[in-house]
């Protein structure tokens, strides 16, 4: 009988798995549909990039058996980027401003996190 951890292991690359055949998926459904329409805009390139740091996001997951917070950050912070070029000029004023704090808090949140994680490997080599 499998243990519980095993199940869940086998659960979670299962998924993982599907996630990134979903992404495959759908970045050639975009591009598919950029080749339509013979026109690429900035907001299409972000989404394009989303998938590609999801992909990349599973790729170290299967390397490391880790995701490293920041990379769920960036996603974060070009989703958000891609959102407010997609609202345009007609969005409301504090919208952006949201948005724009959101994206200023998840970029400190890199950077804390970048800091820690250096001062940690600096102070288990000494």
């Amino acid at each position: 009988m499998m243990s519980m951890e095993k199940i869940i292991k086998s659960v979670e690359k299962f998924l993982l798995v599907l996630i990134a055949g979903a992404t495959v998926f759908a970045t050639c459904q975009e591009i598919w549909f950029l080749v339509e329409i013979r026109r690429v805009e900035l907001a299409d390139l972000l989404l394009l990039f989303i998938y590609t740091e999801v992909l990349g996001m599973i790729g170290v997951f299967y390397k490391s058996s880790k995701i490293p917070i920041t990379l769920p950050l960036f996603i974060a912070i070009t989703a958000l980027s891609r959102m407010i070029i997609l609202q345009g000029k007609d969005s409301a004023p504090e919208n952006l401003l949201y948005e724009a704090g959101a994206i200023l808090l998840l970029a400190l949140s890199c950077l804390i996190i970048r800091h820690k994680s250096i001062s940690d490997m600096m102070s288990k080599s000494e």
